[in-house]
């Protein structure tokens, strides 16, 4: 259990059976009335977010949330196969689990993956991945970097929007969470 002066950014809470992570907090002392805490609360398990205040002081039941380093392996028919560094266990999280960065991952990967009692929550990419471009269409004459993109198919299979100017067999530096390009690497 933990108050609500207890509350940091990426705690755990359970309510209604669910986990809810804590995205952003904020302590208000209104001049009038008693003192409260605004939260903005994101589901663990669907991303739904949603706004909730407590009152100052409410004790909210915590789940302790592990989180590991682990490298991903392969796949297995819809399943990721990833190995604790530590134990060496193998585990398999399911494509709904590993959600959209899964067209980011390459075989030995680092990336941390959140576990309660035993079941994996979620995977977390790291934020920037490097990728070779696998195939573009050529730029063309008076093709300008601040000019247009073009789709790109990385070694993932993955299509991302580039500059012009990338070529083919070009390793590129890639945001994980929303697939922009950042630059070349």
């Amino acid at each position: 259990m933990a108050t609500t002066a207890d509350f940091k950014n990426g705690l755990v809470l359970k309510m209604d059976s669910q986990l809810w992570q804590i995205i952003e907090f904020q302590h208000v002392k209104p001049g009038k009335g008693p003192a409260f805490v605004r939260t903005k609360l994101k589901n663990v398990l669907s991303g739904k977010t949603v706004d909730k205040t407590f009152n100052a002081g409410v004790k909210v039941e915590t789940a302790t949330v592990d989180r590991r380093d682990m490298t991903y392996l392969y796949r297995d028919g819809a399943d990721y196969v990833f190995m604790d560094g530590e134990t060496y266990d193998q585990i398999h999280i399911s494509d709904a689990t590993v959600g959209t960065g899964a067209r980011f991952l390459l075989e030995n990967t680092e990336v941390q993956v959140a576990m309660h009692e035993g079941e994996p929550l979620y995977v977390e990419l790291p934020v920037t991945v490097e990728l070779l471009v696998q195939h573009t269409d050529p730029g063309l004459q008076g093709d300008r970097s601040t000019g247009g993109t073009k789709p790109a198919v990385l070694e993932t299979g993955a299509e991302v929007q580039v500059p012009l100017f990338i070529n083919t067999g070009e390793k590129l530096k890639i945001d994980s969470r929303d697939g922009n390009y950042l630059g070349r690497a």
